[in-house]
């Protein structure tokens, strides 16, 4: 324990946190967009297990960790790109990410809904659970791999430096359960903010399909155009209400009047 609560491995624990919180971002924002379609009773649920099958998943893949990095392994060559294991993730979750993302986007543009009771929901409910189960497995190898290079020579103790990347899941999987229903209910109540949040996932779906064909795109990129995208639409947001008109004591007034 005292070779734990040294300065170098608090500073990774905090930095590898830091990371896993960011990289959690997108499982936010899909665990909450499939969680939408659930009724409002069953939403937390929703989320409370599939952050928890996040977390799991993060844990079996580490402790997996041998069987993991032989999927970093070339198996073949198809048109200059090398494939792997974590490449056929990659494009596999990608494409699904891509498809899912598009169908909602057309879904909440063109298809009419209606109130299905009580068994479509207990349906829907299975439904949304498999998805977050099958996107946790690539968002949560991207992870575990990420993590395992940051503190592969961080300790000469092979146990230091899994409990650095254990402690940062807990506690980033922590933070996100604590945000995931304030997240989920400011995307739910904004039409806009959903498709926005809808797009970002089609981002990120094509952005997994090039890794996993070995053109990487840095991170920091996708992340800076998701921070752009929603300030702009914060501040959309904020034009939009103050455009709104006003009623004081039984008399309209727009936004320009006296």
């Amino acid at each position: 324990m005292a070779e734990f609560f040294t300065g170098p491995i608090l500073i990774a624990l905090a930095t590898l946190t830091l990371m896993e919180i960011v990289l959690g971002i997108d499982n936010i924002v899909f665990l909450s967009i499939l969680a939408g379609k659930l009724p409002p009773e069953k939403q937390a649920k929703a989320r409370s297990v599939g952050l928890t099958l996040a977390l799991l998943t993060r844990l079996a893949l580490l402790f997996s960790i041998a069987w993991v990095m032989q999927l970093t392994k070339p198996w073949a060559t198809i048109l200059g790109a090398t494939i792997t294991g974590k490449s056929l993730i990659l494009i596999g979750g990608g494409l699904f990410l891509v498809w899912k993302a598009t169908t909602e986007i057309y879904e909440k543009l063109e298809v009419h809904h209606e109130d299905k009771g009580g068994t479509a929901g207990r349906a829907s409910f299975k439904s949304v659970i498999g998805q977050i189960v099958l996107l946790d497995i690539v968002f949560s190898l991207d992870s575990v791999i990420t993590g395992v290079g940051m503190v592969s020579d961080l300790s000469p103790r092979h146990s230091i430096n899994m409990a650095v990347i254990v402690v940062a899941m807990v506690v980033a999987v922590g933070v996100m359960l604590f945000s995931a229903g304030g997240i989920s209910g400011f995307i739910n109540r904004h039409p806009s903010m959903k498709i926005l949040a809808l797009s970002f996932l089609l981002l990120i779906g094509v952005m997994l399909v090039a890794e996993g064909f070995g053109k990487h795109v840095p991170k920091g990129y996708i992340y800076f155009a998701m921070a752009f995208s929603l300030l702009v639409e914060l501040l959309n947001m904020r034009f939009r209400k103050r455009q709104q008109p006003v009623e004081l004591h039984g008399k309209y007034e727009g936004p320009h009047s006296a």
